[in-house]
């Protein structure tokens, strides 16, 4: 498989993607136009925050399965466009906060105390230190507008310096501005009347884009100071521009535009203009909120990370798949087993089906991350029929072009199984088909009925399932068989019911055996005395 690389990540994280054995192509400094191009052939692209991915890009990539932006924001990213051609998304979320943060706290001391000019003074041979005469933190009030993860961690750091903290944050509970010894205010207009400094921490929305803009700025104080280290167009530039100018904003530090400039071009490539760049006092650094080696590392090993594990069809924490409480660890046991149960059904049954109704039941049922195990056994059932190009992203349009109706509903009764996984197929002719299963160990997964025979098996990669007449000797003849062809059983589970009230009963087996089972060999089992039925379970 093929993986591209538009922007840099750590030397060691592309190292990573090789020794999994992917092919890996570092195509930097190249436009956006140039990239929807090359982007054919490619089943990867890892990004930064300059590489736009949408419908063009989208358009033109016919292998792409996955895509995922070293970083934490998404707005370069088209999240419903990726979902619409069955593409994983992905972030690393948490990895670049404190680079982020940290960025913020040090532009905040930039815009009070000047020193990017006097530094640039000193280096042209100006020691007037009169020039340069600022003002203390301690005491002054600091307005953060975001308290999510980076915010909190720049309202920490301003309050460890003394300055007073206030924010607006409409989505944050009450309980963490109390934690933090924030004041909450309720509007931003509140909060905007009180402050010496604004620094912004917000993703960028329809809500948050120019949510400061001239209006906001002749709200605050004159001689504000602004911050934004968070995303480009959270602050309008032209009205910022025009407020400096007028001294209405005393300085600003910008770390992101609304338009990103090339981050790679050299300076006498570099075509890119902003209002800012000309404006008085304002501090501009090129996008640098995750640029410490520290944060590299960490967005570049986790974005390939999840890359590689989207590739290889594992559960990862993409953007466009439904969200589960507890760990991966903990989910991926019973995504597993649903994939199972998907494909056991076509392989042992054959016939189409009108609808799927699976039942969580136990503990399983509090869950509220079921829909990915839903999403598991929906990709099962369809590689059954044969489509061997499911994800978790496209499994459900998938699902619902093939006409087949999933329900999923859940009960919090524990009856045998503390968890329980109820699956019930409807086929065409008005049969109703069971196969229940359970978890007992991460490494173990039990079905406990199939097709309304009751058992206990662990499942293995290869199941022979048997039915047969309920009568003495066909298990003795199975074994013989295998044995004389030297295939290994694992294990060995009968189910019996009477099946029409009659003496008429059958049984049925599982057999997980250690190596593979020929055609011939299901030929051989399916000619024995009192065997009805053989079906080859690949459960790989």
């Amino acid at each position: 498989m093929k993986v591209l690389i538009t922007e840099s990540i750590a030397d060691e994280s592309v190292q990573y993607l090789k020794d999994q054995g992917y092919e890996v192509e570092e195509y930097l400094g190249h436009s956006q136009e140039e990239i929807e191009q090359y982007i054919k052939g490619f089943d990867a692209l890892i990004v930064r925050s300059a590489t736009k991915v949408g419908p063009s890009l989208l358009a033109n990539a016919d292998c792409l399965k996955a895509v995922g932006r070293a970083g934490t924001g998404i707005d370069n990213i088209d999240v419903k466009a990726c979902t619409d051609h069955g593409v994983i998304a992905l972030n690393t979320p948490t990895a670049n906060n404190m680079a982020a943060g940290e960025l913020a706290v040090g532009h905040a001391f930039n815009v009070f105390r000047y020193i990017p000019t006097a530094n640039e003074g000193v280096h042209n041979g100006d020691y007037r230190r009169g020039n340069w005469v600022g003002y203390e933190l301690e005491g002054k009030t600091a307005g953060v507008i975001g308290l999510g993860r980076i915010g909190s961690i720049v309202a920490r750091k301003l309050k460890g310096i003394g300055m007073n903290v206030i924010a607006y944050d409409p989505y944050i509970a009450a309980e963490k501005f109390e934690k933090l010894g924030v004041g909450r205010c309720q509007t931003l207009d509140e909060l905007l009347e009180q402050v010496d400094l604004i620094t912004l921490h917000t993703p960028k929305t329809k809500e948050t884009y120019n949510i400061i803009a001239k209006e906001q700025l002749y709200k605050c104080k004159r001689g504000v100071r602004i911050v934004n280290a968070a995303r480009g167009g959270l602050v309008n530039e032209q009205d910022l521009a025009d407020a400096l100018a007028e001294g209405q904003v005393a300085a600003a530090a910008i770390d992101v535009f609304d338009k990103e400039p090339s981050y790679n071009k050299k300076p006498g490539d570099q075509e890119f203009d902003n209002v800012l760049l000309h404006a008085p006092n304002c501090y501009i650094t090129p996008h640098l909120g995750a640029s410490t080696v520290e944060a590299t590392a960490k967005v570049g090993q986790g974005i390939v990370e999840l890359i590689d594990g989207a590739l290889k069809g594992e559960i990862v924490a993409a953007l466009n798949m439904p969200q589960f409480s507890g760990s991966v660890d903990e989910i991926r046991p019973y995504c597993s087993l649903a994939e199972k149960i998907g494909l056991m059904y076509f392989q042992a049954e054959g016939k189409p089906i009108t609808k799927v109704e699976v039942r969580y039941r136990g503990e399983l049922a509090t869950n509220s991350g079921t829909g990915i195990i839903t999403l598991s056994l929906i990709m099962g059932i369809l590689k059954g029929m044969g489509n061997e190009h499911v994800s978790y992203v496209n499994a459900q349009e998938s699902i619902d072009e093939c006409g087949i109706e999933v329900v999923e509903t859940k009960d919090e009764t524990i009856m045998r199984y503390n968890n329980l996984i109820n699956v019930k197929f409807y086929t065409e002719d008005g049969r109703e088909l069971k196969i229940n299963g359970t978890v007992f160990t991460p490494n173990t997964e039990v079905i406990v009925s199939f097709f309304g025979y009751e058992m206990n098996c662990p499942l293995s990669s290869t199941v022979l399932a048997i039915k047969n007449n309920d009568v003495p000797g066909v298990i003795g003849r199975i074994a013989t068989i295998l044995g004389k062809h030297n295939i290994n059983i694992v294990s060995m589970h009968w189910g019996r019911k009477n099946q029409d009230g009659s003496d008429n009963k059958h049984a049925q087996a599982f057999v997980a055996t250690e190596q593979p089972v020929s055609e011939k060999i299901i030929k051989e089992l399916e000619g024995a005395e009192g065997v009805l039925k053989v079906s080859l379970l690949d459960l790989e």
